[in-house]
């Protein structure tokens, strides 16, 4: 009797399973038990991928601004009508503009921040200065009056520049390798920033090829109809990314620009460099304005202490006019959150990533919660479950469908048709 093996369709498939899931579930042990080697392997990769991840960033922000050059401006004013040749040059100008508009911004905030510096010495020799003169004034009230008891508060003072000069040696050897690494960090950030730059270039060109490639790889990998919905939930999603972004950039834009011509037109000195900062800071949704302002206050403290209330006024003016009316004419729903779950994405995204963490925290937790949304909507439709609002509480209840008297009675009298036809035995008459 021949005996050949034949394939079972069914626990072939579980097998297979089985076996895919053991190798995953090893790796993963794998990983998390020796976790120190893990994080250092995945600190390696982030650094090799990084100027990658920025380029992406960039080659996103500078997007809309090269279509919007691209249909305006080579093919309607210049006619343009090789669709290559107005990509080829709405990129260059689109990166012609920002760049340039970053130099010419650092060519006026430099000689500000020098400005600054130069004051700040100032300060230092008038606070020396006066605490010579706090001294002398202390030791002539302490020989005038001597029942004041002075002598503590006099050795207390005279202590301080001890005090400053012990902090000062054991701070200075500290520094030497701080700034040796922070001077290797700066070049390896501006190599970096370098390669990031030419990424997003070649993204923008090569934009249609990426996109098309990607649409293979899903409809190889999927049905159709997933691939359908996989590809119209990643739209929305690019939506509801991309429509923050781009909007906060110009609410911050127009932010920094009224921060300026305000500050210009009242007389408060580094409007620029102040502006500018309120401009960056302001992109971090409520704490933005605030966190920009600090700078700002500090900086003006040491010119004169009326600059810095006005300038306190003014930014508690600017937040309210963006949080009350810009933000909303600009942004609208863009996110659909809820001012606690911004509060919420803002400060996991510090806790994870810094500053970049705060600002990218929002559209990333609006993109979590319309795919959550989107979930759970196609499972209670399955269950055909819907839900009535109440007008006072506004809280939901399940909404149950009201059985028809009409339908009732029919339904009764069936039922009474049909038991006065079964039998008696059946019936228990």
């Amino acid at each position: 009797m021949n005996h050949k093996f034949s394939k079972n369709s069914t626990y072939y498939t579980i097998g297979m399973y089985a076996i895919f899931f053991i190798l995953i579930a090893t790796v993963v042990v794998k990983l998390v038990w020796n976790w120190d080697a893990t994080s250092s392997l995945l600190g390696r990769l982030l650094d090799v991928i990084y100027p990658f991840l920025v380029g992406l960033l960039i080659a996103y922000l500078i997007n809309p601004l090269a279509k919007l050059i691209s249909s305006k401006l080579f093919k309607k004013i210049f006619r343009i009508k090789s669709h290559g040749k107005r990509k080829l040059f709405s990129v260059l100008l689109s990166y012609i503009l920002v760049i340039s508009a970053i130099v010419t911004a650092m060519f006026y905030i430099v000689p500000q921040i020098g400005e600054s510096l130069a004051q700040l010495s100032g300060f230092i020799e008038s606070a020396q200065s006066g605490y010579t003169s706090i001294m002398t004034k202390l030791k002539d009230l302490n020989e005038t009056y001597p029942q004041w008891k002075l002598d503590g508060i006099i050795d207390m003072i005279n202590n301080i520049p001890s005090m400053l000069t012990d902090f000062i040696k054991t701070t200075v050897p500290k520094l030497i390798p701080t700034i040796y690494n922070t001077g290797m960090s700066l070049i390896s950030g501006i190599v970096n920033m370098l390669i990031s730059i030419m990424v997003s270039v070649y993204m923008l060109l090569d934009k249609p090829k990426l996109i098309n490639n990607s649409k293979r790889i899903i409809y190889s990998l999927l049905k159709a109809e997933r691939a359908d919905k996989l590809l119209d939930t990643l739209k929305e999603c690019n939506k509801i990314f991309g429509n923050f972004i781009i909007g906060k950039m110009i609410d911050s834009l127009i932010i920094g620009i009224l921060c300026w011509i305000i500050m210009t037109v009242i007389d408060i000195p580094y409007a620029l460099m102040i502006s500018v900062i309120v401009g960056v800071t302001n992109m971090i949704p409520y704490f933005g304005p605030f966190i920009g302002a600090i700078p700002g206050v500090l900086l003006l403290l040491i010119v004169d202490f009326r600059y810095a209330l006005i300038f306190t006024i003014l930014i508690i003016a600017l937040q309210q006019f963006d949080g009350l009316y810009l933000g909303p004419k600009i942004l609208g729903e863009s996110t659909g959150l809820r001012p606690i779950w911004i509060i919420f994405a803002i400060t996991v995204g510090g806790w994870m990533a810094g500053v970049a963490g705060m600002f990218l925290g929002v559209p990333v937790v609006a993109v979590i919660a319309y795919l959550i949304d989107r979930f759970l909507t196609r499972r209670l439709e399955k269950k055909n479950i819907t839900f009535d609002v109440n007008a006072d509480t506004g809280i939901m209840k399940r909404h149950i469908e009201p059985v028809n008297s009409e339908e009732k009675d029919n339904e009764t009298d069936k039922a009474n048709i049909l038991n006065s036809e079964l039998p008696a035995e059946k019936t228990g008459i």
